[in-house]
C-alpha cells in the first residue's frame, strides 16, 4: 500500500514516487524517543518520526502490537497526506504525534480490510 506510491505534489503539479527504504529506532541515532521510517521521495531522502508511545499506546488501546510493517504504513500514509496538502519539500524530517499515528494506524487498517489483507514488504528495498 504506502511502501511503494506515487502522489501527486500539492503544489508543483509534480509526480513523486516514494519508496520506503528503512525503519530505524531514532533513540540511538538521534537520542529521540521515536521510531524513524525512511522514503526517497524522488530520490531525495524523507524520514517520518513516530513516537515510540504510540506503540505502548495501540498495546494498551487494543491488546494488539504495532510491528515494523504496520509503521512503515503508517508513515507513508501520513507521507502521502503531506504531499497532498502541500508539504515544505526542503524539510527531510516530520515528526508526527502519538494521535496521528494512531489516526493514521485505525485507516491503515480500514484500507487494508477492503484490500483483503496487508501486502508484504518487499526483500531487499
Amino acid at each position: 500500500m504506502y511502501e511503494d506510491f506515487h502522489v501527486t505534489d500539492r503544489w508543483s503539479g509534480e509526480d513523486l514516487h516514494c519508496r520506503w527504504k528503512g525503519t530505524m529506532v531514532a533513540i540511538a541515532t538521534r537520542h529521540a524517543d521515536a521510531v524513524d521510517v525512511r522514503f526517497d521521495v524522488n530520490g531525495r531522502p524523507m524520514w517520518i518520526a513516530l513516537p515510540t508511545a504510540a506503540w505502548t499506546e495501540q498495546k494498551r488501546r487494543s491488546g494488539k502490537a504495532i510491528t515494523d510493517y504496520l509503521a512503515t504504513q503508517i508513515a507513508g500514509r501520513y507521507l502521502k497526506q503531506l504531499v497532498e496538502q502541500g508539504y515544505d519539500s526542503q524539510r527531510e524530517l516530520y515528526a508526527v504525534s502519538i494521535d496521528e499515528a494512531l489516526n493514521q494506524l485505525d485507516a491503515v487498517i480500514v484500507e487494508a480490510k477492503t484490500q483483503g489483507a496487508l501486502p508484504s514488504v518487499p526483500a531487499g528495498t
